[in-house]
């Protein structure tokens, strides 16, 4: 099953979230949907060389939180917080509602599969062999800490004739342990022979969720925030 689903679709709830978290229901549910994907386009669009591994949204009734996970928080704020406050604006414009974006920095891009993959497609793209910029994945993850690497190339290679898949991997990536805390993600290189599709595993180690802070309430019980 591991093999066959996506591997943090696969851990949801387990040792993975989602990066949308707010309820709704019937029209306002398609709504808010629409809105979430415009937001991520817009962020995405307007922040090309920000490095940005992931965008998550969480709602109020009034209240629009965004965050922006980025390696490089200098060139996405821009100069004196001009950028964030245009695009705040915009995204205010979208929901319709006040929206608090925050901006959060990853000390480790490295590790960050998003990131990895993206880095490996924009190498294709300036025509560097596939096979030197897979190596160099690998051993920065590697070098950073992650346990087990898995990068996977398909698509003409090298400007061959016909397509083919290689694979290059390092340490382990155990995709049937739900346990295991692996980052995923794909990016596809546009080039003069074709698209090249990248997709990355990277095993961060043992993940569990956390159950000493939860509260059992018996029946009748009240629990105060």
């Amino acid at each position: 099953m591991g093999r066959k689903v996506n591997p943090i679709g696969f851990r949801l709830n387990i040792n993975k979230t989602w990066e949308s978290r707010w309820f709704a229901e019937g029209k306002e549910y398609a709504q808010r949907l629409h809105q979430d994907a415009e937001i991520r386009r817009l962020i995405l669009r307007n922040a090309t060389d920000a490095a940005i591994a992931r965008v998550e949204i969480e709602r109020d009734h009034n209240l629009v939180r965004v965050f922006v996970f980025t390696a490089k928080p200098g060139v996405f704020i821009g100069r004196k917080g001009a950028a964030v406050k245009e695009l705040r604006q915009h995204l205010e414009k979208i929901t319709g509602c006040k929206v608090d974006l925050k901006v959060q920095e990853i000390s480790q891009p490295d590790i960050e599969a998003t990131l990895v993959a993206d880095n490996i497609a924009r190498q294709l793209e300036r025509r560097i062999s596939h096979n030197r910029a897979m190596k160099r994945a690998v051993a920065q993850a590697m070098r950073q800490g992650a346990q087990g690497v898995k990068i996977m190339c398909a698509g003409r290679l090298s400007g061959s004739e016909m397509k083919r898949t290689e694979w290059m991997r390092e340490g382990r990536v155990p995709l049937q342990w739900l346990r295991a805390d692996i980052d995923f993600a794909r990016s596809e290189a546009r080039t003069t022979f074709g698209r090249i599709g990248v997709k990355v595993w990277i095993f961060k180690g043992e993940s569990r969720p956390d159950t000493e802070d939860k509260v059992e309430v018996t029946e009748g019980a009240y629990v105060s925030e």
